[in-house]
């Protein structure tokens, strides 16, 4: 499996906004946004022109993908899925995109980052509707529950779960699909779309 092994601050700075990619880390004045607000790079200081309108579209897409986690090839087919749809196509791709598997269990609480999440997926870690699963792409459904596999999670006191998440002893019951007003990302969806429809 592919995916990006570098430096995560380097992201959150190229993207110029904080992507919570760290957890705690991203919350404290260790963050690496705020002690260096450039660019990476060597000519991260340097003067930028203007971004194009291409430009701009391009940084919300690539923004989205590090946020949940995934590769381009991925992230097209959840557009191509999402523009098949009847009805607003941005809102719908950022709802399938909340319905991941690894994106509940973080905004259950029980993991403080979405790689924390797929990790503990991948380790077989959990159960969803009984059954062992190890896949962090798996879609969840309204009344789906996922439970620990041999263990108890300790859940994250200073988060607050989502609104489409319960989480009561040792079990995160999914009440429904998450609609756009539920998802706090601060995320151009519109963008996107545009990027995808030149």
């Amino acid at each position: 499996m592919a995916r990006y092994t570098g430096p995560k601050c380097r992201l959150c700075r190229r993207e110029g906004s904080k992507l919570f990619l760290k957890g705690v880390r991203c919350e404290s004045e260790k963050c690496g946004l705020t002690r260096r607000v450039s660019a990476p790079g060597v000519h991260g200081m340097a003067y930028r022109r203007k971004p194009s309108e291409y430009g701009i579209q391009l940084r919300e897409k690539q923004k989205t993908k590090r946020i949940y986690g995934i590769l381009e090839r991925q992230f097209r087919r959840y557009y191509t899925a999402a523009s098949k749809k009847v009805g607003v196509t941005g809102e719908y791709l950022l709802e399938t995109l909340e319905r991941r598997l690894d994106n509940a269990i973080y905004r259950s609480g029980v993991a403080v980052s979405r790689a924390q999440a797929r990790k503990l997926i991948t380790e077989g870690r959990f159960l969803l509707n009984g059954k062992k699963v190890n896949i962090p792409s798996i879609a969840v459904c309204a009344k789906d529950v996922i439970t620990p596999s041999g263990w108890k999670f300790n859940l994250n006191s200073d988060k607050e779960p989502a609104v489409w998440v319960k989480v009561s002893a040792n079990k995160i019951t999914v009440l429904g699909v998450p609609k756009r007003e539920d998802i706090k990302e601060d995320i151009n969806e519109q963008l996107i779309v545009e990027f995808y429809s030149r």
